[in-house]
């Protein structure tokens, strides 16, 4: 089962004195936080925190939360990981958040061979890459690109790929003498 509140940054430090937060978004668009109305304290959603304003800050969130009155009350909430309701991010077809697909099994999607897990995922400017733990220990790198990710089953925990040709390829050319 995919969790429903997922770690989206931390508070790192107070802002001013009425109770303003300095947050440390843990996402790739830092906006959202200025369009939500809640955050949770806990990875269940049992200790909200309502927002009543945030912006954008050189790469920080200010955000002021309902009930957070003051620089007191705001350090008690200093170092905090903060959660946001899976149902909060909005997702285009065909994107993934990337807790969803950590842990994925990675299936070659014409013979079915197993690669191995997916246990990081780093952007490159062109596109994000797959960095598959083969059963050897070893880490592999995949373009997560149309041409090469056929099937992502994020219920099943499978990830279908066709390699292009060599990007697997460990220990040379065996036709060569």
């Amino acid at each position: 089962m995919l969790k429903q509140y997922i770690d989206t940054g931390k508070i790192v430090n107070t802002h001013g004195l009425r109770g303003d937060v300095k947050l440390e978004p843990w996402t790739d668009d830092p906006e959202l936080f200025c369009e939500i109305d809640t955050l949770y304290l806990d990875a269940e959603g049992k200790q909200p925190l309502n927002i009543q304003h945030a912006r954008m800050q050189k790469g920080m969130v200010l955000v002021k939360f309902e009930g957070i009155d003051t620089v007191e009350a705001a350090e008690k909430l200093r170092n905090k990981v903060l959660y946001i309701h899976r149902d909060d991010i909005p997702l285009e077809e065909g994107e993934y958040l990337i807790q969803d697909l950590l842990g994925c099994t990675i299936i070659d999607a014409d013979d079915g061979k197993e690669y191995g897990k997916l246990i990081d995922i780093t952007y490159s400017g062109a596109s994000d890459i797959y960095h598959i733990k083969f059963a050897d220990g070893s880490v592999q790198l995949c373009p997560a690109i149309d041409e090469t990710i056929i099937e992502t089953d994020v219920e099943g925990r499978v990830i279908r790929i066709r390699p292009m040709v060599g990007l697997f390829d460990l220990g040379g050319n065996d036709d060569e003498e």
